[in-house]
């Protein structure tokens, strides 16, 4: 099974703890529970409802952030991407093998937009 997983980051490849003004968002592409391929893209500017359409044409089926609106939520659900909010402030690889292995913590960190 194959998963694209969508990470707000910032220059050293952490959690950028918002995710709708990150500088990169790093995509990770997860074939059978391994890492197979990543890479950074520059996300486009910042507007309401154009992050999630923008990652769910890209393939993405996971975003992992730390805070994120009711609404984002809402709008990455109905583009087909489930979204994980409350993640802690590491490393991207900590991150996804965490999240692979179910031994991720997420904390509600919804913002108040």
């Amino acid at each position: 099974m194959e998963k694209k997983i969508a990470v707000p980051v910032n220059e050293a490849g952490v959690l950028d703890s918002h995710f709708g003004h990150c500088k990169f968002f790093a995509m990770v592409t997860v074939l059978d529970g391994e890492i197979v391929n990543e890479e950074r893209i520059v996300p486009p500017p910042h507007e309401p409802g154009v992050l999630p359409k923008f990652l769910a044409e890209k393939g993405v089926t996971d975003i992992i952030a730390g805070g994120m609106g009711q609404k984002a939520i809402q709008l990455f659900q109905s583009n087909g991407v489930n979204a994980f909010v409350g993640a802690p402030q590491v490393a991207l690889k900590e991150l996804v093998d965490g999240f692979l292995k179910g031994s991720l913590s997420f904390t509600a960190n919804y913002c108040d937009h």
